[in-house]
């Protein structure tokens, strides 16, 4: 075994018994120790995401809209709209990967409002506490609109300064990538 593999491997199995980071396990059954610091930062931010969600949904519903869970997701390889898939996770007391309960669909939100007899004007809407949307993010938002899935796409977030939810408008503030 060469000295780097070695040291790799005594780093992993000093940080498995830290009290410092909690130890979980891949699909191989290999362990990966994560910090206790950011496990809880991580909590909390993904409680603050889920918590801002429902703010955006009752905002909305406020002012018309009839919002869903979206449930699909984009397929940049093969650009194609596919259903999102849950997260799978090592469970080492089944000894057996088992799904995660939520799933990762993009954009957050699919919301309709009715705008003629029969005529909707149907968004997408992704709720970004910071509003900062990454690349891949973007090139989604243009796939989903550029194949007529969503007429728009809003994305929502939080106002620094008034602390009120604010929309952007996907398409007018990234012009240029259209």
């Amino acid at each position: 075994m060469d000295e780097e593999r070695k040291e790799e491997i005594l780093e992993k199995l000093e940080k498995a018994s830290s009290e410092n980071y909690e130890t979980s396990w891949d699909e191989k059954g290999l362990p990966i120790s994560k910090s206790k610091e950011k496990i809880k930062v991580g909590k909390k931010s993904k409680k603050s995401g889920a918590d801002f969600e429902l703010q955006v949904r009752k905002n909305l519903e406020g002012m018309g809209w009839t919002l869903a869970k979206w449930s699909n997701n984009v397929d940049l390889e093969i650009k194609k709209v596919v259903s999102a898939k849950k997260g799978m996770v090592f469970n080492p007391f089944f000894k057996r990967m088992m799904p995660t309960l939520s799933s990762t669909g993009f954009p957050d939100f699919i919301a309709f409002q009715l705008t003629g007899e029969r005529a909707y004007n149907i968004i997408g809407v992704e709720c970004k506490v910071n509003g900062i949307l990454s690349k891949e993010e973007k090139e989604k938002c243009v796939f989903l609109i550029n194949n007529k899935i969503f007429n728009e796409i809003w994305a929502a977030q939080k106002n620094e300064d008034t602390k009120k939810i604010e929309y952007i408008n996907f398409r007018e503030r990234f012009e240029k990538l259209f």
